[in-house]
């Protein structure tokens, strides 16, 4: 039973160390006057997802509450992704990775917020464009930051709905008693648009 015990404390400590090491910051910044949670991001290469994990106990979703002179963490230890991509109009996930000569599935897997279809990318997002796995998992009980566009940010990419014409006004009938079809000089002095192409 003492050996099961042990053994067992012995395999688990690995494990602790591996997660205590995990949540140990690696970088940190101390925030300035009109700073928010995406200029931090690009100006110190930590995409908007990291800062938002790590941050967690500190940051809120829609990054309302940071404060000048409070210290933030930049990143863990052994999940710190230094290399980044700041969002321009037009940028697409295909794109990015391309650019970035990184497969698709890691740029996925290191910015976990982005959906399947890459349509919430908005401009200033910044984004973990490094060749390896840096993502830091998300805390306990935690949601996905970063996961829809925020309000007023615009998207890195029109969708289909912004982009479909505005469907072509109907023009007003006039008011004609005398719908014959022909534009006599009742129906010009009403400034009848035909009228004048006719005449």
């Amino acid at each position: 039973m003492f050996f099961s015990t042990v053994a067992t404390a012995l395999f688990a400590l690995p494990l602790f160390a591996q997660s205590a090491v995990a949540t140990t910051c690696s970088r940190t910044y101390t925030v300035q006057e009109g700073e928010w949670c995406d200029t931090i991001s690009a100006a110190h290469n930590v995409s908007t997802y990291q800062l938002a994990v790590v941050n967690s106990d500190k940051i809120n979703k829609a990054c309302t509450n940071l404060q000048a002179g409070s210290s933030i963490c930049l990143g863990f230890q052994g999940e710190d992704c230094t290399t980044t991509h700041v969002v321009k109009a037009g940028d697409t996930c295909d794109g990015i990775s391309n650019t970035y000569r990184i497969n698709s599935t890691l740029l996925y897997h290191n910015n976990p917020q982005l959906t399947a279809e890459c349509d919430n990318l908005y401009v200033g997002e910044v984004v973990c464009v490094q060749g390896d796995s840096a993502v830091s998992p998300l805390p306990d009980n935690s949601s996905m930051p970063a996961a829809t566009i925020p309000p007023g940010a615009i998207p890195a990419t029109p969708t289909k709905a912004s982009s479909t014409p505005a469907p072509t006004p109907t023009p007003v009938p006039a008011d004609d008693d005398d719908d014959d079809g022909d534009c006599d000089e009742e129906e010009e002095e009403e400034e009848l648009p035909w009228c004048d192409e006719l005449n």
